[in-house]
């Protein structure tokens, strides 16, 4: 544990920011998943519907420096071609 005061409240920034970058990534993991098990039942509308909502996690995040820019893109990338692939 931390001995200075100065380390505790590192400490604590620490864990309130993994806090909240934890809350960007699993809300990306969890649209994410929705997204590949539709593609695999083959309902590519319903997919479509909830890209929205994964580009807006994604720019959030990247804003938020959660994700890097470019990391951001990738995904972004890849899921609308695995949406347009099938």
């Amino acid at each position: 544990m931390p001995i200075t005061s100065s380390a505790q409240k590192t400490l604590r920034q620490s864990l309130k920011k993994r806090k909240h970058n934890l809350s960007y990534i699993n809300k990306f993991k969890k649209l994410r998943t929705q997204i590949k098990k539709l593609v695999s039942a083959q309902k590519k509308y319903e997919a479509k519907a909830i890209l929205p909502s994964i580009y807006k996690v994604l720019d959030k995040g990247a804003k938020e420096k959660v994700f890097k820019k470019n990391t951001s893109s990738r995904y972004k990338s890849r899921i609308t071609l695995l949406l347009n692939k099938k």
